[in-house]
């Protein structure tokens, strides 16, 4: 369910008209929904509640936006970063440092010094060097670094290839049958202190059999780890679920994928660890577009919108669906194509689709863009940064400003030697 819903023949978003929003800040917008993403978090939340110790942490490259962040913090949630930069934003909304965790193949050494600095709570471990590298820097500043191990449980998600991450070929994680080996080598270094196994299988997915193979095969290691003597206490099952850009494909509900970690995990006696991004996210936003020009095609025409692949770069990168639904619809539907500016062919929204019918000046929606929308966005042709909106009930506040040309050629210094 989201806040984004037609009233007498306009699309508001909670109480507020689109068409307000695009009038005061212009187009192309991202539009959040505050309410839609306490009522994830909450629904999330309630999935899990018959777990018993459960750690919920918001994968940040899903939306890090600040006010979203502090949004999920006031809901109890920690963070899942992958960078320093991520880091920063969890801190900065008000997550606590010890409800941070640090994913991500490509740490270095700097990364993991400003992370012990701040003193988040977990460091999930990609590689043997990564967690030698770890303890050394931690027992030099006579720190412990609280960590675990993320195994490669050779489980394909049946997701996009380019959202895979738990096959063996896949670059994250260490592979399975290597990982006891691993752990105990890492267990036994000064400055780390190893309490368990992460494991991270894909995103979007729709099918809970592969997660559920891939949960029982690394709590099968875990159980066997603890019977060797390491310490198993806690397990990070990651995150993954899919939500539905076609309203016609439902994936599974929270509910549906709490009751199968609870049937897996009954016997395990560890604290559970999850990092839900798009399924909290994605539907919270949209983003809000309005059509340029309906050009005559040869085949069909093509709607260009003001939007482009550089403000959502899923459908260009993944091919990926996104529902496009006019503000104000008037009932009629036409067949078509829908495209942006850039120059480039791959600038397409959708093909051959059908439609609300739609003119030049009319607005309209791309759902469920909450996540991996604004975060993933670039300047590509010198076109701004989208900005972004969050509503709250009948009231609206931009957070996240409009980074125009100026602003981009005044960052390019030129040197004296071209002066």
């Amino acid at each position: 369910m989201d806040h984004f819903a037609l009233r007498g023949g306009a699309m508001f978003a909670e109480d507020v008209p689109l068409a307000t929003i695009a009038e005061q800040v212009g187009t192309p917008v991202y539009v959040y929904s505050r309410a839609t993403l306490e009522r994830h978090a909450r629904v999330f939340k309630e999935a899990l509640a018959d777990l018993g110790d459960v750690h919920i942490a918001f994968a940040i490259k899903a939306n890090p936006n600040l006010s979203v962040l502090r949004v999920l913090a006031r809901q109890g949630f920690g963070a899942d970063i992958v960078s320093v930069g991520e880091m920063k934003r969890a801190l900065a909304a008000g997550v606590a440092a010890k409800d941070i965790v640090y994913s991500g193949v490509g740490k270095t050494r700097d990364d993991l010094a400003h992370a012990l600095d701040a003193g988040i709570g977990q460091f999930n471990i990609e590689l043997e060097e990564e967690g030698a590298a770890l303890a050394e820097i931690a027992a030099a500043k006579g720190k412990t670094a609280t960590a675990v191990l993320r195994v490669n449980p050779d489980v394909d998600a049946g997701t996009h290839a380019k959202i895979s991450t738990g096959l063996s070929e896949n670059k994250f994680g260490v592979p399975i049958d290597l990982a006891g080996d691993i752990l105990a080598r890492l267990d036994a270094l000064k400055g780390l202190n190893m309490r368990g196994l992460a494991l991270h299988i894909g995103s979007q997915i729709f099918d809970l059999d592969p997660i559920e193979r891939a949960y029982a095969k690394v709590g099968a290691l875990a159980m066997d780890l603890r019977k060797a003597g390491h310490v198993i206490d806690r397990i990070d099952l990651g995150g993954g679920l899919g939500v539905p850009y076609e309203r016609d494909k439902v994936p599974p509900s929270p509910a549906d994928y709490g009751a199968m970690v609870k049937r897996v995990t009954k016997d395990w006696g560890v604290t559970l660890m999850f990092e839900p991004g798009r399924v909290i996210a994605g539907n919270a936003g949209v983003l809000l577009t309005e059509v340029i020009w309906v050009k005559p095609g040869i085949v069909r025409p093509y709607v260009i919108v003001d939007a482009a692949m550089n403000d959502l770069a899923r459908p260009a990168m993944y091919d990926a669906y996104h529902d496009f639904d006019a503000v104000h619809p008037t009932g009629e539907k036409m067949v078509a194509n829908i495209a942006g500016p850039v120059c480039e062919s791959g600038d397409t929204f959708a093909m051959d689709r059908e439609i609300d019918a739609v003119k030049a000046g009319d607005l309209a929606v791309f759902r469920t863009a909450g996540a991996y929308g604004a975060t993933m966005a670039s300047t590509y042709n010198s076109r701004p940064l989208v900005p972004e909106v969050m509503v709250d009930g009948d009231r609206f506040a931009v957070v996240a400003e409009r980074v125009k040309a100026e602003a981009l050629i005044e960052a390019e210094p030129m040197p004296d030697f071209l002066a």
